[in-house]
Formats: structure tokens, C-alpha cells, sequence
């Protein structure tokens, strides 16, 4: 009897060894985290990075999407249409939810179809900066870069003496900002009876035409009164050719995008005029809106006239949605109040070389 009562004694005691023992194992199921989801891919493929300018816009757009749990890759195309290409279709085979295209020539027919190829495997398609013809990407997002034109020609208009010449050396027409900026200049010319002496335009945004250029300007026409150069980086080696011939005081010379060097060139009494255009404004409302229309939030559009921020635009085929900023005149006068209050260049680099 005693036998039994022991043997139930310790059946008992080994049956709750056993449930202690489930129960332990089955706890840290309990506590497992739940699977987090995956990052958002977005690819984005730039021209070149030899200009200044891109190189700012890849840090505030890489970063901005980085803290809004987003993944990006980036390429660069070097100013080759064929690699840019390449590039994209890496992109698709990886499967980015977006691809983001600074195009090195917006007229392709050849990109233009592989973005709409993109489009159709439900990956969201910006164009950033420059407006890709025929594609009906998700959003073009950019400045006014008619207004860009308009002021830089304004500029000119102010300092030259009436019926003065004036020369221009403007970006490639593969960009299809050229077109619009070239369309504001003249617009502004003619309003007040101007005709530019000499044109001429620089292929994929080569500075060292500008020098050539401006050479032939003086040699076809004689000396000129103003310059107005597409960018920054042209208008640093039109001032260049001027220096050589002892001009560089005499002419005035304008551009766009407020790199460093421009900027310096204005405080020290050189360059006249740079059109500034927020770029980092420019690279995180993009990183912002790539996102959102990846997880399905539309971009809004209005065509009021009043609320230019957000229109569309004619790609030559497709209405576009279109995110458009507003670009500023940079002289001496408002340097330090738009490019170094901003923080956009530091007081310190501004006035490097001015005592």
C-alpha cells in the first residue's frame, strides 16, 4: 500500500516537471516581434555629377528618403544616354517600387520607352529637374524655368546701355529646360527691343565650349555688352575668356544655380547675376513625394491659376503632374540674405577671397 501511495507521489511530482517544462518552452513564442516590413526601394539615375549642383541634390534627396525608411540606389550616367539606359533597366530588374530620372536627353525615344515599360510593371516614374518628353511619368518636379530665363535677361536688361549687344551661350537642347529658359530670355529681349548678336548653345553642359564660344563671339561680333550663360559653370569660363582680353570688368555676365564659385565671383564684382533655386527644398519635396506615391497617396494637382505650386504639364503626350518651384535672383545687393541666411553657401566661402 505504502508502495503505491510513493509511486503516486512521485508520478505527480514528475507530471508537473513535465508541464513546468512545456510551459517554459512555449513562452518565447509569445514574446517573438512581429516581422517588419520591407524598406521602400527607390532608384534614381542623375546625368553627371561633374556639375556642382547634382551632387547636392543626390545628398538632400538620399537623405531625406533614408529618414523616411526608404532605400536608395543611385547611378550616374556620366552624360551617356546609353548608360543612363543600362542603368534604368538595372533598376527594373531589381525591382525599385520607384525609379527617379535626372535624364541626360529628354527627347529619347529609347528612354522614354523603357520608363513607360517601368510605368506598366507599376513603378512609379519621376522626372526630376527635367521634364522626360512622351513618357506620362507619376511627377515632374521642378522650378520655373521659363521665370529662370526671364530673369536672367532682366538682369542683362538693367546694366546695359540701350541698344547694347548681347551674347548668350545656353545648355544643351537636349534638356527640355533649355527650351523653356532660352523661351524666357527672349521673351524679355524682345519686350524691349533686343536681339541677341550671338547664340549659341554648349552640348551636355561642357563648360569648355563656353570659353570657345565666347572667343568666337568677340572675333565674329567685337566686344560685347552682357553675356547670359544657362549656367553657373559656362559663365565661370566665359569669365575666363574675358580675363584673358582684359574684359571681365567691362561685360556683364549672368548664369544659374548659385555654385560657389559663382557666388564668390559676384561679391568679388565679376559676375553680375545667378538665378538661385532652392535646390534642397527641391530634393526633399521630391524624396517626399516619390514615397507617398509608391504607398498610394496621390500627388495633388491644381490648375488654378493662383496655386502655381501644383500643375501639369504637356509631356507631348500625357498631362503631367507637376511640383513647381520658384527660382530667385542673386545679386550683390541680396547675397547675403538668400544664399548665406539660408545656408545654402557659408559666409566664410562666399567672401573667401574679399577682405
Amino acid at each position: 500500500m505504502k508502495k503505491k501511495i510513493i509511486w503516486r507521489i512521485i508520478s505527480s511530482i514528475m507530471a508537473l516537471i513535465i508541464i513546468t517544462s512545456c510551459t517554459m518552452k512555449e513562452a518565447p513564442n509569445k514574446e517573438i516581434s512581429p516581422v517588419e516590413a520591407p524598406r521602400i526601394q527607390i532608384g534614381i539615375s542623375f546625368d553627371t555629377f561633374v556639375l556642382e549642383r547634382w551632387l547636392r541634390d543626390r545628398d538632400v534627396f538620399v537623405s531625406t528618403a533614408t529618414d523616411l525608411g526608404a532605400e536608395v540606389n543611385v547611378q550616374n550616367a556620366n552624360g551617356d544616354s546609353a548608360e543612363q539606359l543600362k542603368q534604368i533597366q538595372y533598376l527594373m530588374d531589381k525591382k525599385m517600387d520607384a525609379i527617379v530620372v535626372v535624364a541626360v536627353d529628354t527627347g529619347d525615344a529609347l528612354l522614354a520607352s523603357l520608363l513607360r515599360k517601368a510605368k506598366s510593371e507599376g513603378i512609379v516614374v519621376v522626372c526630376y529637374d527635367r521634364l522626360i518628353q512622351n513618357v506620362g511619368a507619376d511627377l515632374y518636379i521642378s522650378f520655373d524655368n521659363e521665370k529662370v530665363g526671364l530673369l536672367m535677361a532682366q538682369a542683362v536688361i538693367s546694366q546695359v546701355p540701350e541698344g547694347g549687344k548681347i551674347a548668350a551661350i545656353f545648355g544643351p537642347d537636349t534638356d527640355n529646360n533649355v527650351l523653356q529658359v532660352i523661351s524666357g530670355v527672349k521673351a524679355v529681349l524682345s519686350a524691349n527691343n533686343q536681339e541677341l548678336v550671338y547664340e549659341n548653345q554648349a552640348p551636355g553642359w561642357k563648360e569648355e565650349y563656353a570659353f570657345e564660344y565666347v572667343n568666337e563671339c568677340l572675333e565674329q561680333v567685337g566686344e560685347v555688352d552682357a553675356i547670359i550663360c544657362g549656367n553657373d559653370a559656362l559663365a565661370g569660363m566665359a569669365l575666363k575668356a574675358l580675363a584673358e582680353r582684359q574684359m571681365a570688368d567691362r561685360v556683364c555676365v549672368v548664369g544659374q544655380d548659385a555654385d560657389i564659385l559663382a557666388c564668390q565671383q559676384i561679391v568679388e564684382g565679376y559676375q553680375y547675376m545667378t538665378v538661385y533655386k532652392p535646390i534642397n527644398a527641391l530634393a526633399k519635396q521630391a524624396a517626399q513625394h516619390t514615397i507617398d506615391l509608391v504607398q498610394g497617396k496621390p500627388i495633388r494637382v491644381n490648375q488654378v491659376e493662383e496655386d502655381k505650386n501644383y500643375m501639369v504639364i504637356d509631356d507631348g503626350t500625357y498631362q503631367v503632374p507637376f511640383v513647381c518651384l520658384e527660382p530667385i535672383d542673386v545679386t550683390r545687393e541680396n547675397i547675403d540674405e538668400v544664399i548665406i541666411d539660408s545656408q545654402f553657401h557659408f559666409r566664410e566661402e562666399v567672401y573667401l577671397h574679399v577682405n
